[in-house]
C-alpha cells in the first residue's frame, strides 16, 4: 500500500472493511429484532405483552404478564439469536476479511453490539423492546466468559442491593407501625387508669356524702 494516493485507498477501505461491517451491522441488528416476548405474545398468544404491566417487551414482564411454558420459548429466542448473530458476524467475517483481528471485532463486538440494538430498538416492532439483559448475558459469554462474569456479577449484585433496599423499606414501614401501635397502647392504657382512677375518686365522694346524709 506504500506510495497509494488517498483515491486509491478509500475504495479499498470501503469495500474491505466498510462493506462488511455494514452487511454484518444490518443482518444482526436484524436478528436483534426478532423479540421472543413480542413475538410470542403478539403471533402466538395474540396479546402483545407491551399493554401489560410496565410496557417492557423483555423476558420479566412477560413472565409476570403470561407466565407458563411460553416462557422458555422466549427464553430460547432470546438466546439462540444472540448466538446465531455473533456466529454468523463471526462467519461473515472470516470469508470477507482476512485480518484475524478483524475477524473477531466484526464477529463479536460489532455483531453482538448491533443485535443487542436490535433487542432493543426492533425497526419492526415500533422501536419498543426489551432491555437486553438475557441477550446481552448471551452474548456477552458469546464474546468473553470474563467478560459474562463481569456482566452476570454486576447485574447478581444488583438484584442483591435491590433485594436489601426491598426489605429495608419494609423493616423500616414495620417498625413505624409498631412504634405507633405501642404509642397507641400506651396512651390507651394511660386513659383507662386515668379513668379508673378518677371514678374511684367520684364513687368514693359519693359514697362519703351519702353516709353523712
Amino acid at each position: 500500500m506504500l506510495g497509494m494516493t488517498w483515491g486509491d485507498i478509500s475504495p479499498w477501505i470501503f469495500y474491505d472493511m466498510g462493506l462488511p461491517l455494514l452487511l454484518v451491522a444490518a443482518a444482526a441488528y436484524l436478528l436483534g429484532c426478532s423479540n421472543g416476548a413480542v413475538i410470542v405474545s403478539k403471533y402466538i398468544l395474540r396479546d402483545d405483552v407491551r399493554t401489560h404491566g410496565s410496557g417492557n417487551a423483555g423476558l420479566t414482564n412477560f413472565y409476570r404478564t403470561f407466565g407458563g411454558p411460553l416462557t422458555f420459548v422466549v427464553i430460547l429466542t432470546d438466546v439462540l439469536k444472540a448466538v446465531v448473530a455473533v456466529w454468523a458476524g463471526i462467519l461473515a467475517a472470516k470469508y470477507l476479511v482476512a485480518d484475524e483481528l478483524l475477524v473477531v471485532a466484526l464477529g463479536k463486538y460489532w455483531a453482538g453490539a448491533f443485535c443487542l440494538l436490535g433487542h432493543m430498538f426492533p425497526c419492526m416492532f415500533h422501536f419498543k423492546g426489551g432491555k437486553g439483559i438475557l441477550s446481552g448475558g448471551a452474548i456477552a459469554i458469546m464474546i468473553d466468559w470474563r467478560i459474562a462474569l463481569v456482566v452476570w456479577g454486576g447485574f447478581l449484585i444488583l438484584a442483591v442491593l435491590r433485594l436489601l433496599l426491598w426489605l429495608l423499606c419494609i423493616c423500616i414501614v414495620f417498625a413505624v407501625v409498631l412504634v405507633l401501635a405501642v404509642v397507641c397502647l400506651s396512651v390507651f392504657c394511660l386513659a383507662v387508669v386515668r379513668g379508673s382512677l378518677v371514678g374511684r375518686i367520684v364513687l368514693n365522694v359519693a359514697a362519703a356524702s351519702g353516709t353523712a346524709s
